[in-house]
């Protein structure tokens, strides 16, 4: 992999974290299309992966350092209970994460096929909630937390957007955009950590020397900052495009990138 490859990966993973078109999918496509494959990708997967992380961190620090201002106070208020419903979220995609990822990876791969067929759920999922008109609650509760932990635990399909399916699931269930939005990307960081740790455990338990080997120091650097700064426009802006209602322009893309995706693998 050359660092204009890397810088290509980085943003399509900072911009696609975010963006509800499932950056996995994304990844896979981009990869197939580099002829980039297994240690070489593992590694760089980790990498944009902690990436975006830092992204969200900055962009909504006010809203993690709240919370935990909240839990320095050891009582209940309204920064535990927000707390106590992330745990919550996270409990579906930890059991999938820890006991059925790689059963999911062995069954489904990331093969094109399936990441065009979970493009398209992707825009199913969208549409629905764009066109869907349900009451706005005014605060996420313990039961819709579990149901949009639910979601973003199905979404470790490939190609099936975590974003996309949380955000779609929370405005199904009638949640305020702008609350879901924040939630849904602060939710997600324990399981991007969570799965950068697996698949560090993975490399140790191969050889992790060659498969750092395998991609320049250069272009771990400018992927990762590829996807860092990306990921932080990506995430400010999908926060303003939630709120504005406007996801159906994105369902249209999934809808066309799979379909493409699929034409492209059956050719």
């Amino acid at each position: 992999m050359d660092w204009i490859q890397a810088l290509l990966l980085g943003l399509v993973q900072g911009l696609t974290e975010y963006l509800p078109v499932s950056s996995s999918g994304h990844l896979a496509i981009g990869s197939a299309l580099f002829g980039i494959e297994g240690e070489e990708n593992l590694a760089f997967t980790v990498i944009v992966h902690v990436a975006t992380v830092f992204s969200t961190l900055v962009i909504l620090w006010k809203e993690i350092s709240w919370i935990f201002k909240g839990l320095a106070q050891c009582r209940m208020n309204d920064e535990t209970r927000y707390f106590i419903n992330i745990v919550i979220s996270m409990i579906p995609v930890g059991i999938v994460g820890v006991f059925f990822k790689d059963y999911v990876e062995e069954i489904f791969g990331s093969g094109l096929a399936i990441v065009g067929s979970m493009l398209l759920v992707t825009a199913l999922l969208l549409t629905f909630s764009y066109f869907a008109k349900p009451r706005q609650k005014a605060n996420i509760s313990m039961r819709d937390a579990f149901i949009i932990g639910l979601a973003q635990a199905v979404a470790v399909l490939p190609g099936l957007s975590r974003s996309g399916s949380t955000i779609a699931t929370g405005l199904l269930l009638g949640n305020s955009k702008e609350k879901l939005a924040q939630f849904s990307f602060i939710m997600v960081i324990p399981p991007i950590l969570g799965e950068a740790l697996l698949d560090v455990v993975k490399m140790l338990q191969g050889s992790a020397d060659s498969m750092l080997q395998s991609v320049a120091p250069l272009s771990l650097i400018v992927g990762f900052l590829a996807a860092f700064i990306s990921g932080c426009v990506a995430c400010k802006w999908m926060i303003s495009i939630v709120k504005r209602g406007k996801l159906i322009y994105f369902a249209i893309y999934c809808a066309l990138a799979g379909a493409a995706t699929l034409i492209f693998n059956f050719i």
